[in-house]
């Protein structure tokens, strides 16, 4: 039986906060995903600790922050690709990510190379 889109996205949800958990030591408050055509946009709150929001205070800090949180989800490239090929069949393409040092809100844009409908993903 084919998968819902919500369903998709559901189980998207349930990886990348799994995967925040287990990689990066922490998860955030809520993560929401939304699947549009070829792309997942991940939408995930409260991922800064109260040591970041300080740090956050100064330019330096909030670049230093970005920098860091950045390089940590690139480094767990590979698994993301595992993820959207579990949940999908499809492959990763591209992955774009920005973090608010204001709000402590972190955005991922997955790119896949196909639109995620495009298989069975029975």
């Amino acid at each position: 039986m084919k998968k819902t889109k919500g369903q998709l996205e559901m189980a998207l949800s349930v990886k990348i906060t799994q995967w925040e958990k287990e990689y990066l030591g922490r998860g955030s408050l809520s993560c929401k995903c939304e699947l549009i055509r070829d792309m997942a946009l991940i939408t995930l709150a409260g991922v800064l600790t109260p040591a970041e929001y300080h740090m956050a205070e100064s330019i330096s800090g909030r670049d230093q922050i970005k920098k860091f949180r950045n390089d940590l989800v690139e480094s767990g490239r590979k698994q993301l690709e595992e993820m959207v090929h579990e949940v999908f069949s499809l492959e990763l393409i591209s992955l774009h990510t920005d973090i608010s040092t204001k709000t402590g809100e972190r955005l991922i844009v997955l790119k896949f190379n196909k639109p995620w409908d495009y298989t069975d993903n029975a």
